[in-house]
């Protein structure tokens, strides 16, 4: 089993839909941390898993400098961010969405 691992750091806006008042309602940014985790039984023709700069071109063009309200159809909690990103990036089998020092989601496909 070959894995690969592209980390890479993102800056983008959001604000939550929450059934309860906070903070996080209002508009605001990170400098979102992700890191993609891919594998594969057997490389591809180029040798390869995935290539990393599909892997970076993937997030960061949908993601980079966005307000992420507007680019995503569904609430951007990290949760949901990782779970998106996995079904974007082909061989993905786990993300990990860190929004700032301490709050980091992860999100493994079964």
């Amino acid at each position: 089993m070959y894995t690969v691992i592209k980390r890479m750091e993102i800056s983008a806006s959001h604000s939550l839909h929450l059934s309860y008042p906070s903070k996080c309602q209002n508009l605001h940014g990170h400098n979102w941390i992700i890191t993609v985790y891919c594998r594969a039984q057997e490389l591809n023709n180029d040798g390869m898993v995935t290539d990393f700069a599909h892997i970076k071109q993937i997030v960061k063009e949908q993601l980079d400098h966005k307000n992420l309200n507007e680019v995503l159809p569904f609430n951007p909690t990290a949760e949901n961010i990782a779970c998106w990103i996995c079904k974007q990036v082909p061989n993905c089998f786990k993300v990990e969405v860190q929004e700032s020092e301490g709050n980091m989601a992860v999100y493994e496909n079964e």
